[in-house]
């Protein structure tokens, strides 16, 4: 039976398994802030592995598979900032608000999360406090001091079968009420030999778009979600590859998005 360490007022996160959130290249030149909430499938000590399996605690129930190594690549070349979080998303996923089920989900598709049930009050404010607050704090502030005009782009990736159903879609653009920088990097991305779609394989129906939300669209700045096939990234090869061609697309779209008048 799965068990949790437990200790009078524990802290989730020990000394050496903090910061939850990081900050690369923070005083980027270029006008845009690049976010992966699900950078990482590290669980701290304390919860023992959340009770997973050994293939889930690897598989991409845990973390966007190759969505970090793509995210710093093209924050390096565009010279802008990454904020990504350190912990695994089945801990809790920065990318949903405390009220939200699947911010600590209990299976994830075919995977069972034993640790995440049953869980008090406490230990889910624990989660908030320790995980969610200081990458949302982390985002804010890394938007907040930098000059605008700018444009956020959230870094993510998805399996190419889910749910027994094979995608065809191998770059997705989402969006929520604000389609500006969709529909441009849509645009910049004819030619580029990728199959891409407008919100697939999730829409903000989903619930995929609180980052969105609650830092592109409450600042009144383009914003988009970026989802790519993760067995495209998921080598050397094919990261480079998908680096190369969207480093052009988004650079163009940013560019675009932020020239004089371009944000209203």
């Amino acid at each position: 039976m799965f068990r949790m360490t437990t200790t009078p007022n524990p802290r989730l996160l020990a000394s050496n398994e903090t910061p939850a959130a990081c900050a690369l290249n923070p005083q980027g030149r270029r006008p845009a802030v690049l976010v992966c909430e699900h950078a990482s499938r590290r669980i701290p000590a304390a919860l023992n592995g959340l009770g997973l399996s050994a293939e889930a605690a690897v598989s991409h129930a845990a973390w966007d598979i190759g969505a970090l190594d793509l995210s710093r690549a093209l924050a390096e070349a565009l010279d802008c900032p990454l904020v990504h979080s350190t912990i695994s998303r089945l801990v809790y996923d920065c990318n949903r608000p405390p009220d939200s089920a699947g911010a600590m989900p209990q299976t994830s598709e075919v995977f069972d999360i034993p640790g995440n049930r049953g869980l008090s009050a406490p230990q889910r404010a624990a989660r908030v406090h320790e995980v969610y607050e200081p990458f949302r704090t982390l985002l804010s502030e890394t938007l907040d001091t930098r000059p605008e005009p700018q444009v956020l782009v959230t870094i993510h990736s998805f399996t190419p079968v889910y749910n027994g159903a094979p995608r065809a879609v191998e770059l997705g653009l989402l969006h929520d009420a604000d389609d500006r920088a969709a529909h441009t990097m849509l645009r910049h991305a004819t030619g580029s030999g990728l199959r891409v779609a407008l919100n697939e394989p999730y829409s903000a129906t989903d619930g995929v778009t609180h980052t969105l939300r609650e830092h592109g669209i409450a600042r009144g700045i383009p914003n988009v979600m970026i989802e790519v096939r993760n067995d495209l990234i998921d080598t050397p090869k094919g990261l480079d590859r998908i680096a190369g061609i969207l480093i052009p697309i988004l650079r163009a779209t940013v560019d675009e998005l932020t020239s004089a008048g371009a944000v209203q």
